[in-house]
């Protein structure tokens, strides 16, 4: 069967490196489309949990999928988020035709488009929005900010929120948080002039318009592989939400030659 041809797919908060990824799913989905893009939007990686020594041949072929897929011709843009921080210090850098940098601007279909993880507004926002207001320059220093202090917490010991009473409560203060960061997110885009809007880090997808005092942005949110097992996909000028589980034709495009790969061949045609 022929490859979806797509002008730009947008991952974000994969979690290679956790026991939580859906490896196998995703690299059904991969071998399914064939985009001129692919946006790896923030989270691909789980640096906090990598220390455990967790990363099974599963989590390797993703990587060699993507190589694979860059050196074919599809150009990888690699956006840092909050648990690939590592990668933090090499923005802009080019590893063959994969760029890794902190956050994408470009123009589709007329529109202003801005993608980024969105993990700058857990932190460092909180106290300094007015950073925003100096364009790429200011949510870079932002960027960093909130990485430091992120750190800070994770080596200190982040103040633990009270324990929830019934999974009820859990879900509606995850909305609530959900509410506020979306709110943040489109209110930098109108600022800095952005007609949509795509980012990560939630494990929310989303695909919608919000209207403000300001003017209004299309928020859309590619969601995550751990839970949901999201995609956005933007083709023919417009964009969509990707369910994997409502997509009925992914079980015949599942790589299987990828699969059959033990550990070594698949370190071996990565670093080839």
């Amino acid at each position: 069967m022929k490859k979806r041809r797509l002008e730009i797919v947008v991952l974000s908060d994969i979690h290679l490196g956790s026991y939580a990824c859906h490896a196998d799913e995703l690299l059904t989905y991969l071998s399914s489309i064939d985009p001129k893009k692919l946006i790896l939007n923030g989270d691909i990686l789980d640096t906090g949990t990598m220390g455990n020594n967790y990363f099974p041949p599963a989590h390797l072929k993703i990587i060699r999928k993507i190589f694979s897929m860059a050196s074919k011709g599809t150009e990888v843009f690699y956006i840092t988020g909050n648990h690939d921080d590592a990668f933090l210090k090499f923005d802009p850098f080019y590893m063959s035709s994969i760029k890794i940098t902190n956050r994408l601007s470009i123009k589709l279909n007329g529109k202003n488009t801005l993608f980024f993880n969105g993990d700058i507004f857990d932190y460092s926002l909180r106290y300094s929005h007015w950073l925003l207001s100096f364009g790429s320059i200011g949510f870079n220093l932002a960027l960093a900010l909130a990485k430091m202090q992120s750190k800070a917490l994770d080596r200190f010991g982040r103040k633990k929120g009270p324990v929830k009473e019934n999974e009820e409560k859990d879900r509606q203060c995850h909305l609530a948080q959900t509410s506020q960061f979306e709110k943040s997110v489109v209110n930098m885009a109108i600022d800095q002039h952005y007609d949509h809007v795509v980012c990560g880090h939630s494990h929310s997808p989303k695909k919608e318009i919000v209207e403000t005092e300001k003017g209004d942005c299309l928020y859309l949110n590619s969601g995550d592989w751990v839970k949901n097992m999201t995609a956005l996909e933007y083709s023919f000028k417009r964009w969509k939400l990707y369910y994997y589980e409502n997509d009925k034709l992914t079980s015949f495009y599942r790589n299987e030659k990828l699969k059959s790969m033990d550990v070594n061949e698949l370190i071996a045609s990565i670093t080839d």
